[in-house]
């Protein structure tokens, strides 16, 4: 997950189908049209993939594995033309979460948690102690709960993305985890699937993220998580909790916030009690004191005065080391409340 740099994410993700977990600025709030740069001449390809196999063959991967995942001929261009031509979007919070929290997302993940509650709390939550909505948010966020991940291969779109240059050392990285994981033996080529720059199967994981998140839950030998329902939901929980996942305590809730509260008082970096925040007249919805006034946390404002206000606690920046968006996070938090 990491490097997003697609819309506010989930706007596109919810919306067009996957969530393409790499994107990292634009997944965070707003996505810049990327710059286009020369294509490196495509007679020079072969060589690169030379360069790959050989370099990937000295650092102790089999040469059969890489051949057959190197068996390519030239750069993808739908993978090029994707990369260079992401759309510019400025949205505010408020459509944001009417885009991306939909009835119908909201109705599908009740469907898809009722069918896969026992794998989740007996096979996963038992190891993994976080919160069943924060896993079930991110999974409809990132795939729409495995029915959208992406039908580019990964390691020609991650080869296609290191050559062509822009942001070569990034993608190289990512190409050579992604042999790496061939070399395992967890999928094949054919099966390692993803979005155009990578991303994977239905936690929509980058090969980096894979390679220290994903778990075999389900005892197979595999980290399957294209497939396999206790892997993916698995790694997922092994990405929060990895992530500092305090068990226990939620991710944040809906607050009411006066709207002569200075906007500067508001964000992340402002932590302070609920006792001081009751001071500054933030309360539950209705006017309702906070029932744990020793507690920290920090108020969001998104849209500014009289849009939805949140208190966020720990668990709020866990679910932004999946994504680094405010917007992404409080629509995980918000739609794992929902379906769970």
């Amino acid at each position: 997950m990491l490097v997003r740099r697609r819309l506010l994410h989930a706007a596109a993700a919810s919306l067009a189908g996957a969530g393409a977990s790499w994107l990292l600025p634009a997944r965070a709030a707003h996505h810049h049209l990327a710059a286009a740069a020369p294509v490196r001449a495509a007679g020079d390809y072969a060589g690169f993939l030379d360069g790959i196999r050989a370099q990937a063959i000295r650092q102790g991967l089999t040469a059969d594995s890489v051949t057959r995942a190197l068996d390519l001929s030239a750069p993808n261009t739908q993978v090029i033309a994707r990369d260079r031509n992401q759309p510019e979007f400025h949205m505010t919070w408020a459509q944001y979460r009417s885009r991306v929290l939909t009835q119908h997302k909201i109705d599908d993940g009740r469907t898809a948690f009722t069918a896969r509650r026992a794998i989740l709390e007996q096979q996963v939550l038992t190891r993994y102690d976080v919160a069943a909505g924060a896993v079930m948010g991110i999974w409809g966020l990132e795939s729409a709960y495995g029915t959208i991940m992406g039908k580019f291969a990964v390691v020609d779109a991650l080869c296609t993305l290191a050559f062509e240059g822009r942001r070569a050392k990034f993608f190289h990285d990512e190409l050579f985890h992604a042999l790496a994981i061939l070399n395992a033996g967890d999928i094949t080529p054919e099966l390692m699937t993803g979005s155009y720059a990578g991303a994977m199967g239905q936690p929509q994981f980058m090969p980096s993220a894979y390679v220290k998140y994903a778990v075999d839950i389900d005892g197979d030998g595999r980290r399957d998580i294209w497939h396999s329902m206790p892997d993916i939901f698995g790694s997922i929980a092994s990405y929060l909790a990895g992530s500092g996942w305090v068990a226990g305590e939620t991710w944040g809730q809906e607050i009411s916030v006066p709207d002569s509260l200075a906007q500067s008082a508001l964000g992340r970096t402002q932590v302070r009690t609920l006792a001081e925040w009751m001071q500054m007249g933030v309360t539950q919805p209705g006017g309702v004191p906070f029932a744990r006034p020793d507690a920290t946390g920090a108020v969001l404002r998104p849209d500014g005065p009289g849009g939805d206000a949140f208190m966020v606690y720990r668990n709020f920046a866990a679910i932004r080391r999946y994504n680094p968006s405010d917007f992404y996070a409080l629509a995980v938090g918000l739609l794992g409340n929902e379906i769970t």
